[in-house]
């Protein structure tokens, strides 16, 4: 079996790292920028922190904020446009996922024009030519997807989450600075927290993972299960803030090379028919997607269990997989994540469009157990 491994040509990591793009840009010969962020960001003053750095290097730029939490396709094709009325050559991508999936899209349709349609890019698109050069910047410590080689977009006429993947979306840099992820507020970092260790999870046990991505997956979620309740009960606290920052990159090192499960499949269409952000989606569906997985990922579950602080000498193998589900609902909980999916606005009547969007998403092949749409149902129904 061949195995791929596809990561950033340079990454920088710590405190105050983004003044090293200055260096970057000027090493590269990029000449103006198109800076994708989003409008809290720019309110708030941290998309400031970075087009700081471009000002003092004299690097002009200009900047695009119509992303939205869940990027669409509108998003997409404004972004193209303002690009090209920019005169830009490269782009910077402050944010979270959504700005940095808007900057791929973007950067993917600017060098490959056949795809100026959004919606063709959906799955494994052909593409044959890299992306403009992204450098991303994140805001928030879960989506990796500065290190990833993958991107979400709504099709918001079709009411769909399309999962983009393409290697020549890879950011040229990634700059993980954990002072631009300073602000976000608890219930963010609770959700956005949730959403690395999903994929962390996933990816330890999806059926491509092997013992590369296994090495990515198993740390992760020993230094999410460390950080994360210290960097929600304290905003402040910079350690833990590192910590995750660091810990979201390596559990998105994993997955972008071996793909995700049920989990996200489940959560995308949560997310294309009532908007939820995704994070949350995610962490309230992974210990019940968990338990759904048991009987196919049981010795997996056990080193889960032990990456989070369990001592499963004692158990044998059925008890430290429900230990790890446990220790899973547990984090949830602490982390003041919704329980059930009607806290979000979820209704009833919706369940068989969701389940069948979920069962064609991309990522639900993944799955260590395979599913059928009658078994999805009962699992939206359960997470109700």
């Amino acid at each position: 079996m061949v195995n791929r491994i596809i990561l950033n040509e340079t990454s920088y990591f710590g405190a105050g790292s983004r003044r090293m793009m200055a260096q970057e840009v000027a090493k590269r010969g990029y000449t103006k920028a198109l800076v994708v962020t989003d409008k809290d960001l720019i309110k708030f003053g941290v998309a400031d922190q970075v087009t700081d750095v471009l000002k003092e290097a004299g690097v002009p730029f200009e900047i695009y904020s119509d992303v939205k939490a869940n990027p669409t396709v509108t998003n997409v094709n404004n972004g193209v446009a303002a690009f090209k009325a920019a005169g830009a050559d490269f782009i910077v991508a402050i944010g979270g996922g959504s700005a940095i999936d808007t900057a791929k899209a973007v950067g993917i349709i600017i060098n490959n024009p056949d795809f100026s349609d959004v919606v063709s890019l959906e799955g494994v698109a052909d593409t044959k030519r890299k992306s403009v050069p992204v450098i991303a910047l994140p805001t928030t410590a879960g989506t990796a997807a500065e290190v990833t080689i993958n991107y979400v977009i709504t099709d918001e006429k079709n009411t769909k989450k399309m999962v983009c993947v393409d290697p020549n979306d890879i950011p040229t840099l990634a700059i993980i600075d954990p002072e631009l992820m300073a602000s976000m507020p608890k219930g963010l970092t609770a959700a956005t927290g949730m959403d690395a260790l999903t994929h962390a999870i996933e990816g330890f046990i999806t059926k491509g993972a092997w013992e590369m991505s296994d090495m990515f997956a198993l740390k992760a979620i020993a230094m999410i299960a460390q950080w994360l309740p210290k960097a929600v009960a304290n905003t402040s606290d910079m350690e833990a803030r590192d910590g995750m920052a660091t810990a979201q990159y390596i559990a998105g090192m994993g997955f972008s090379n071996v793909g995700l499960g049920l989990v996200h499949g489940m959560a995308h269409p949560l997310g294309a028919f009532y908007d939820i952000p995704h994070g949350v989606a995610n962490a309230l569906l992974l210990p019940i997607v968990m338990e759904y997985n048991m009987s196919a990922a049981k010795a997996k579950y056990r080193r889960v269990a032990e990456a989070m602080g369990v001592d499963t000498t004692s158990m044998n193998d059925d008890e430290a997989a429900k230990a790890a589900v446990d220790a899973v609902k547990a984090l949830s909980v602490e982390v003041r994540i919704p329980q059930h999916l009607k806290e979000l606005g979820v209704q009833e009547k919706d369940l068989d469009a969701l389940s069948a969007s979920a069962l064609a998403d991309v990522c639900t092949p993944g799955n260590p157990r395979d599913v059928t749409l009658a078994d999805i149902r009962a699992l939206y129904q359960k997470a109700l």
